[in-house]
């Protein structure tokens, strides 16, 4: 799944964690019924991304294996000559540019031009002359080259998930020049050894950086799986971003589609209607996540199902929601329900008592859950005695903004029916001005302090998997009948992928 003001390490870093081919899946006739999420990255966010990938060239280069070179000719006068190259490293690598293309085939070009790079090792020659003369030297030597580099990487999917092919890989040389001791001038020793190594030394160059760049494509690719697969997990409760059908490669976006099914204690949710449709989505912003009614209200059963769904309130908070109101009325009945506690000797818990039902509509989302609340006095010394119990049925529509690093959860509108009501300041249930008080003080203060704290609590959660490190740009959440869209703008910390890389590299 896709997630500091920089942009993105490497265009095909994020494209590939984002997009999963199907080259090798079988995905049945209708794989959209399946679908739970949808990534959509549109170009804007792939040229943005690829500012940064003369970080993962670089890497590619430096990591690279080079392995000694050898050879030998047969010269007329001066007989047999051999020659090897070893302990060759790369130094002072630079870019001059990149460039990125969505093809329709499923294919992310990217052209890199102008690699300038400054190899450096030892050269060890020797040739037996026609009178039987032997010299062997060993020389330092360093060769400037200048590099175009064209990559075609290719989505695969293996056991639903990406895989990555860069072997596609092309280098085209403009310059190879050899330099023996630090010596810049023009020599026939110089002129010797360069026309004997220059082709096999394109050869392994070639082959060497290629298989680097195919490897650190994988390694980031396999990030990005496991920083998604994170995210959507917590605790024992975890989302399947496996792969739900092929992607969509256009020249305008990339478009992944995933199974969204959540996993609990070895249980899976199922779905087979995803009312999903490409044309959803549009193309005016960088970056775009759909989510299914399904996916978001099996989430919320989950969590039910693990006790999270439970919220205690004391102290200055249990003081915020019930004191709503500052009529004479009001006042009175709070007094006979604490009986001249305070609150810092009272708490209030608040839990559901079955899984919510989660609907979207396009004035927002839709809770519907049956919900008790208790309050309890705690008296020193004693047992805490139950001052307050009621069972009520809750209908509330929401609709969430995220701004500043923070998720917000605002409802807009609610009803309340309560169904088992006891207190012992009005055994009966009959008391008109506590009735009156309760039903203010839940739809006023209440539903919004239950909302607002289960909204600091997904905002801690994401937090926690890093996701206050990204730029996250006029993010907007719109509801829909049967689904919810994500759209946004978005830099990318990209120290996260060069932390990830030197640590793995």
């Amino acid at each position: 799944m896709c997630w500091a003001g920089r942009t993105m390490l490497g265009t095909f870093s994020i494209l590939l964690g984002l997009v999963q081919a199907a080259a090798a899946c079988e995905f049945g006739p209708f794989p959209y019924r399946g679908t739970g999420i949808v990534c959509r990255m549109t170009k804007p966010a792939a040229l943005l991304l690829n500012q940064e990938t003369a970080q993962v060239i670089q890497a590619a280069f430096r990591n690279a294996k080079f392995p000694n070179i050898t050879g030998e000719r047969s010269l007329r006068l001066l007989g047999r000559v051999a020659y090897g190259l070893r302990d060759i490293q790369v130094n002072d690598l630079s870019i001059e540019r990149s460039e990125v293309e969505l093809q329709e085939d499923s294919a992310i070009h990217i052209s890199i031009k102008n690699v300038t790079a400054l190899f450096k090792g030892t050269l060890t020659y020797g040739y037996a002359g026609a009178w039987f003369l032997q010299l062997f030297h060993s020389v330092d030597f360093e060769i400037e080259s200048s590099i175009d580099l064209q990559l075609n990487i290719n989505l695969m999917c293996q056991k639903d998930q990406v895989a990555p092919d860069a072997s596609d890989c092309y280098l085209t040389f403009h310059k190879l020049a050899l330099h023996l001791q630090g010596d810049k001038q023009p020599g026939w020793l110089k002129q010797l050894f360069t026309d004997f190594i220059s082709f096999t030394l394109k050869l392994v160059l070639k082959r060497e950086v290629c298989k680097e760049i195919n490897a650190v494509a994988q390694t980031l690719t396999n990030f990005i799986i496991d920083l998604a697969a994170n995210f959507v997990q917590d605790k024992g409760i975890a989302v399947d971003i496996s792969l739900a059908s092929d992607p969509v490669i256009t020249a305008r976006y990339i478009e992944s589609h995933h199974k969204g099914l959540v996993l609990y204690k070895n249980n899976s949710s199922m779905l087979r209607d995803s009312v999903f449709s490409p044309s959803l989505l549009t193309e005016s912003r960088m970056l775009y996540f759909w989510l299914s009614e399904h996916s978001l209200s099996s989430l919320a059963a989950a969590a039910f199902l693990d006790g999270q769904l439970v919220l205690s309130l004391r102290g200055e908070k249990l003081q915020e929601l019930f004191e709503v109101g500052d009529t004479e009325a009001q006042q009175k009945a709070v007094q006979r329900i604490f009986q001249g506690t305070s609150y810092n000797d009272s708490v209030a818990k608040v839990w559901s008592l079955s899984q919510p039902q989660i609907s979207f509509q396009p004035e927002g989302t839709v809770v519907r859950s049956s919900v008790a609340v208790e309050l309890s006095i705690l008296l020193a010394g004693a047992e805490p005695r139950v001052a307050l119990y009621m069972e009520k049925e809750i209908t509330v529509t929401i609709q969430a903004a995220y701004a500043e690093k923070k998720l917000t959860l605002q409802p807009v509108h609610s009803s309340v029916e309560i169904k088992v009501f006891k207190c012992t300041a009005d055994p009966s249930g009959k008391d008109p001005s506590i009735q009156s008080f309760l039903q203010n003080m839940i739809l006023v203060a209440g539903i919004p302090e239950v909302t607002s704290s289960i909204g600091s609590a997904l905002t801690s959660l994401m937090n926690s998997k890093r996701l206050d490190l990204f730029d996250i740009i006029n993010p907007e959440i719109i509801t829909r009948e049967g689904y919810v869209i994500v759209q946004l703008d978005f830099g990318f910390p990209s120290h996260l992928f060069l932390n990830f890389l030197e640590k793995s590299l």
